[in-house]
């Protein structure tokens, strides 16, 4: 890791400059599309002719794979891009594929055109994010960057709300159809926003950018980007297994009623976005990354024992209100892209702040086989015991994440202006 010549003075010093708020409406849009889904999937299904339960949820699942699937290769090729052409090129890219996939999505009239589609949706919905917190961390002066990083997750994240709102009053194809016209309204702001000076330098080097298999041919470079990776974990076990699970869970625990996994990711993302905010500005407070996301993920570990073991026999309410504090305590997800952006040289920031979040978002993929392997060899025969396998799986989850961060290196206030490079 060597410095380069000091790039360009940051264009901006604004938490509300247009970078920031491109950024914020830009994940905004982008958590609305990715959840949206899983909410109208029922619904959407339904009106496709298939009805049977059984048949709803394998073929639910298929389309989330393929959604999941599309993110996956999207965080590469975005990722990439956002190093070789430039974080604009990425963030405005992304949105414009996704806004038209997502409005086509409202058009399907079968399963087939239906998965592609997410397929493409979600290579779009991919590449949103990582660009945006590499512009903004590379556009504020390094005092300011958490409160801009917090600001974008803040606002992206109560998109799910909208989304819920959205597609329960106006139903499912008109949900697509809001969803895309927003990604498209953003591409107006276009105008006013410019590279990050930081990147312009690095242009001028011949040092190489965007190259995704340089993370895995230097020994601490990829266990640094491996620790990054871990930290995002915990996140996706709350959202992809306890609420999304959470008619399972309600079964299981006892409750007094019935509870929907809609209402379960509704509540979740509210605390969502007061755990952003409270994250980021932790770790301002603190100025330090790692002491923010050590005790968040501490809180994380509290709220999961809440949730499997603190509320049996209670009513929706009270499960509804966990989900919402349980949503606060994993609200560290900006924080953990900032502190995966912050962790590398201009030539592979974009790479890394990319591929990061949805390779964490793609654990799901492992974690689901895992949970219920754990769940079936704890339970009886035709009986899994999830609850203590969602205590198992979960405090794995967050005990690795916990050595991740406490083994990384401080990113508070590090200067950004240099790039990665092979020592000979």
């Amino acid at each position: 890791m060597k410095s380069v010549t000091p790039a360009s003075p940051s264009q901006t010093t604004g938490l509300l400059s247009t970078i920031v708020v491109v950024a914020a409406l830009g994940y905004f849009v982008d958590i609305y599309d990715l959840i949206l889904f899983s909410i109208v999937r029922v619904a959407s299904l339904n009106e496709l002719g298939i009805t049977a339960a059984d048949q709803v949820t394998s073929q639910g699942l298929y389309l989330i794979n393929m959604q999941m699937g599309g993110m996956l290769l999207g965080g590469i090729l975005w990722g990439v891009l956002g190093d070789k052409k430039g974080r604009l090129s990425v963030l405005f890219g992304s949105i414009l594929i996704y806004s038209l996939a997502n409005i086509a999505n409202g058009f399907v009239q079968t399963i087939d055109q239906y998965a592609w589609l997410r397929l493409i949706a979600g290579i779009g919905l991919a590449g949103e994010l990582g660009a945006g917190i590499t512009l903004v961390s590379e556009t504020l002066p390094k005092e300011k960057r958490g409160y801009g990083t917090m600001i974008v997750a803040t606002v992206g994240v109560s998109g799910a709300m909208l989304a819920y709102w959205v597609g329960d009053k106006f139903g499912w194809r008109n949900a697509y159809f809001v969803g895309g016209g927003l990604g498209l309204a953003l591409l107006a702001l276009r105008v006013g926003v410019y590279e990050s000076g930081m990147y312009e330098q690095a242009k001028k080097s011949e040092v190489e950018r965007g190259n995704f298999f340089a993370l895995f041919t230097n020994g601490p470079r990829l266990a640094r980007y491996l620790k990054c990776l871990l930290i995002g974990v915990p996140l996706w076990f709350v959202v992809g297994i306890l609420i999304t699970l959470s008619p399972e869970f309600g079964k299981d625990l006892g409750l007094t009623g019935p509870v929907t996994a809609g209402l379960g990711v509704f509540w979740c993302y509210f605390g969502l976005v007061f755990g952003d905010f409270a994250s980021g500005t932790l770790s301002q407070l603190l100025r330090s990354r790692n002491r923010a996301l050590q005790i968040f993920l501490v809180f994380c570990g509290l709220m999961v024992g809440v949730y499997l073991f603190a509320i049996r026999g209670a009513s929706p309410t009270v499960f509804y209100a966990v989900c919402f504090v349980l949503g606060i305590a994993v609200g560290f997800w900006a924080l953990f892209v900032t502190v995966a952006a912050e962790q590398f040289g201009t030539n592979l920031r974009a790479t890394v702040a990319t591929t990061a979040p949805n390779f964490a978002r793609g654990s799901v993929v492992l974690l689901v086989p895992i949970f219920q392997y754990t769940a079936a060899a704890l339970g009886q025969p035709g009986a899994p015991n999830r609850v203590l396998a969602g205590a198992v799986v979960g405090l794995a989850s967050l005990l690795i994440a916990f050595w991740a961060v406490s083994t990384l290196p401080e990113s508070f206030g590090k200067d950004l202006d240099y790039v990665e490079l092979d020592e000979a």
